[in-house]
């Protein structure tokens, strides 16, 4: 039997009263694609920080070819064959993309880079493994997929050997996604093992070889990618089935309606009642959510949203697509009052959105700790923000309320008196939705509702925006998911460069199609009827 490329043996790591890693066992063969999967908290991120040096364990070891490691840091890692991709690219965007790559191991001629070396050795590299990337051009001027190349062409200037994914596609269009998991096969295929950390089922069912599964720091489940279903994958990594969503039978648009009375939501939803209905729509208008012709400007005064125009009747959620940085951002600052638009205009319910923070608008930001939350403050504090009522209560009725809404929304926490850094990203999302959908808003705007969230709480996150949306609200849901967004939305819209390059009914939002807008290849269509105003 061949000895591993990379072992890990009984790594046990603990931070203070959490035991992060219990006891885990992993071991790749060379030239192996390995899967690590597990829910938020699982241990994944610790069990690779580990392995590239950036923990030291509190029991267990490493073994390289057979040989037992101690890694100290990254640079121990490096120079035992061992390269990482984080999630966020480490990247220089003023400089080329050879001076990225040879960066702390420049060759050097009379002690100054020799960069006509720089751009042979990454040039030869990429073309080895298969990489199409121009060693001359400028990282800020390339597009992200091949910033991702970069990423691992930097590793493997540095030999590596074994190579660590962290969450690949995040920020990759079907497209680039596809073409990047040719290149892992590819590198495989050259020797590298590859380890890729994702949640994406999908993917790692059809990129790996091997799954390894993970869950409150244990190993719960070994499966060869032959012949596992996702099922088999959800069921070790949250100790069940899922139960089937109620989100893709879309209902005919309500213009009234509450979310449901019940008491108490069933414990697998977590689907939230409320005494209300949402307004009216002033003056019997068709839409709760109008966009005409909006032009927006960034910080710099670049335009980064082009003349965009589209509508949200009540009870349709309206997704949004679209690489990072085409104008979502912006799109969604200006809806929710955070920004002021160029030009154009924005109306719910028939009236132009207000300055500042829109109350009509309930809105959900994809960054949680920076936007959404204020994560040293008490989760019962969180609940209750920008509520002005909350000027009104004492401490006794704030924690009384958020108790509730505790209870209502399935929020699993220890106290709502703890700092909401302390719950989980799904727990953490969920108090979030607590807060917004628990407000009487005819819109609801939401941002990446599940990133970096377990498949479990995903559920859950899904059938509040159902019922949001069956309750007659408009809802707006920009998602990096094509996979969220198909099962979601009514419709789906495409953004490129601040414009919208697609609108397409969700019967139809292939990932060819989505592919193909998102990188700007085809024209905007809107569905029958549709106002083009």
């Amino acid at each position: 039997m061949s000895v591993p490329a990379v072992e890990l043996v009984g790594i046990t790591k603990r931070f203070g009263d959490v035991t992060a890693n219990d006891g885990v066992d992993l071991a790749v063969e060379r030239g192996e694609v390995h899967a690590v999967v597990g829910e938020n908290g699982a241990g994944k991120s610790t069990l690779m920080s580990i392995l590239y040096g950036l923990h030291p364990p509190d029991a267990g070891h490493v073994l390289r070819a057979g040989t037992r490691l101690r890694l100290r840091s990254p640079a121990d890692a490096i120079a035992h064959g061992l390269g990482m991709v984080h999630q966020r690219f480490r990247l220089f965007p003023g400089l080329s993309v050879a001076e990225n790559v040879v960066l702390g191991a420049e060759p050097m001629r009379r002690g100054v880079l020799d960069r006509a070396a720089a751009r042979r050795s990454v040039a030869d590299l990429a073309e080895r493994y298969g990489l199409d990337v121009d060693p001359g051009a400028r990282i800020g001027d390339l597009p992200v997929g091949t910033r991702q190349r970069v990423e691992i062409l930097k590793a493997l200037y540095r030999r590596a050997e074994v190579l660590i994914l962290d969450e690949p596609t995040a920020v990759l269009t079907p497209g680039e996604a596809a073409g990047l998991f040719r290149m892992v096969r590819e590198l495989a295929a050259e020797g590298v093992s590859v380890l890729l950390v994702t949640h994406k089922l999908d993917e790692v069912l059809a990129a790996g070889d091997r799954v390894t599964v993970l869950r409150g720091g244990r190993v719960t489940g070994r499966f060869p990618t032959a012949g596992t279903s996702a099922d088999d994958l959800v069921r070790a990594m949250i100790g069940r089935s899922l139960a089937t969503a109620p989100t893709t039978a879309k209902k005919p648009p309500a213009t009234t309606g509450a979310l449901p009375t019940a008491k108490k939501p069933p414990a697998t939803t977590g689907v939230p009642p409320t005494a209300k209905k949402p307004p009216a729509i002033a003056g019997g208008a068709p839409y709760r959510l109008e966009v005409r012709d909006l032009r927006v400007r960034d910080r710099d005064g670049v335009a980064a949203v082009g003349g965009v125009s589209f509508s949200v009747r009540p009870g349709e959620i309206v997704g949004i697509a679209g690489v990072a940085g085409s104008g979502q951002r912006e799109l969604v600052d200006v809806m929710t009052g955070l920004r002021r638009a160029h030009s154009g205009t924005v109306l719910l319910d028939g009236r132009p959105v207000g300055g500042a923070r829109d109350r009509r608008v309930a809105y959900v930001p994809g960054d949680r700790a920076g936007r959404a939350t204020a994560p040293d403050m008490s989760l019962a504090d969180n609940l209750l923000m920008g509520d002005q009522r909350g000027f009104l209560l004492g401490p006794g009725r704030v924690r009384g309320r958020a108790a509730a809404l505790v209870e209502r929304f399935s929020i699993r926490a220890a106290s709502v008196r703890a700092p909401i850094a302390q719950l989980s990203g799904g727990n953490a999302q969920k108090a979030v939705l607590a807060r917004e959908l628990s407000r009487d808003t005819p819109v609801l705007v939401v941002e990446e509702p599940t990133q970096g969230v377990d498949v479990g709480a995903q559920e859950q996150i899904h059938a509040l925006l159902a019922a949001a949306r069956d309750a007659g609200r408009a809802v707006l849901l920009q998602s990096s998911e094509l996979s969220e967004l198909r099962a979601l939305a009514d419709r789906v819209l495409v953004m490129f460069e601040g414009r919208l390059t697609a609108d397409l009914p969700v019967a139809e939002a292939t990932d060819e199609r989505l592919g193909a807008a998102m990188t700007g290849a085809t024209g905007v269509r809107r569905p029958a009827g549709e106002s083009t105003e």
